[in-house]
């Protein structure tokens, strides 16, 4: 049986359908190589732009009321408890937010409430970071009955409200801005505590800290070494968190008169002094409530950078 030698014009042909069969293929494939080539299309740098600018200006918020804080006679010339011009005028080239009801600038009483407010947070998260990591840290390092004990605190801690527990601190410790401050830092331990423990119990069985034992270490030298600075990384996340709950806490109760006693300025005082103006002076409560609301946003969006590293 002899077989046919297949056709010439059939084998010239064939590629000539195949390269037909798909119109344009080389340019999508240009395209595709562009894309793989690793070159960002123009969403992609706008993307990144934005999330360049959604993390900057946060941090530019957050350095602006630390300085604010830190060295209030650099930003104004006025004095926070001194009349210096007629009662509720508004907003002006001369006064910035206007004056309250006697006369005081309003700028300068929010510049100089800074410390009050933002170092009374500083220290509430200094607080509940320092001792609740103690106890988280503790209770997943040891383990057994030290963990039951020391979980059913910090169950009793998380089931009582924290307005109720910070009021009751500060009731024991007397009114003032360092009492809201412990106040407030005793109501978040029991959140640093329970983050803490989980981050330790999951750290301790790992294969580098069986090795760190296996090696000759000892459970402090370990426990400080290798389990310590593992867990720390989502508590310094939740204390930039916390750090604008503090602030809105600690404002919660200067509002409610539990914080620095007049005239001295905070943020929370400066609101609940021009509630019976609101009709006709807004200023004294919206604009140092834009300020809150600025400084607390940008603490969760430093912690939502710290926690999922999307900064760039």
């Amino acid at each position: 049986m002899t077989l046919a030698a297949p056709d010439a014009s059939a084998r010239l042909t064939t590629p000539a359908r195949a390269s037909g069969a798909q119109p344009g293929a080389g340019a999508q494939t240009g395209a595709s190589d562009g894309a793989r080539s690793g070159r960002p299309g123009r969403e992609g740098r706008a993307g990144r732009a934005l999330g360049r600018l959604g993390f900057i200006v946060p941090v530019l918020v957050i350095v602006l009321a630390l300085a604010w804080a830190l060295f209030p006679a650099l930003f104004t010339g006025q004095s926070p408890t001194e009349t210096v011009a007629p009662s509720l005028q508004a907003p002006s080239a001369e006064h910035w937010f206007g004056t309250d009801a006697t006369g005081r600038d309003l700028y300068a009483r929010v510049v100089y409430g800074a410390s009050q407010s933002i170092i009374g947070a500083l220290v509430a998260v200094l607080v509940g970071l320092i001792v609740g990591t103690a106890i988280g840290l503790a209770a997943g390092a040891l383990g057994g009955a030290v963990d039951e004990v020391l979980m059913r605190v910090v169950d009793v801690l998380l089931a009582i409200p924290a307005l109720l527990l910070s009021l009751s601190v500060v009731i024991l410790l007397g009114f003032g801005t360092t009492s809201a401050a412990i106040a407030v830092g005793v109501t978040s331990i029991a959140v640093f505590a329970r983050l803490a423990r989980s981050r330790v119990v999951s750290v301790r069985v790992t294969d580098f800290v069986e090795a760190a034992y296996g090696s000759g270490g000892t459970f402090f030298g370990v426990l400080w070494r290798h389990i310590l600075p593992n867990s720390l990384t989502p508590v310094i996340a939740l204390a930039a968190l916390q750090f604008g709950s503090a602030i809105l806490q600690i404002s919660t109760l200067g509002f409610l008169g539990y914080g620095a006693p007049p005239p001295t300025p905070e943020w929370g005082l400066l609101i609940a002094e021009g509630r019976n103006y609101v009709a006709t002076a807004w200023w004294l409560t919206v604009l140092p409530g834009i300020v809150v609301v600025l400084v607390v946003l940008a603490t969760n969006r430093l912690s939502q950078a710290l926690r999922g590293g999307d900064a760039s």
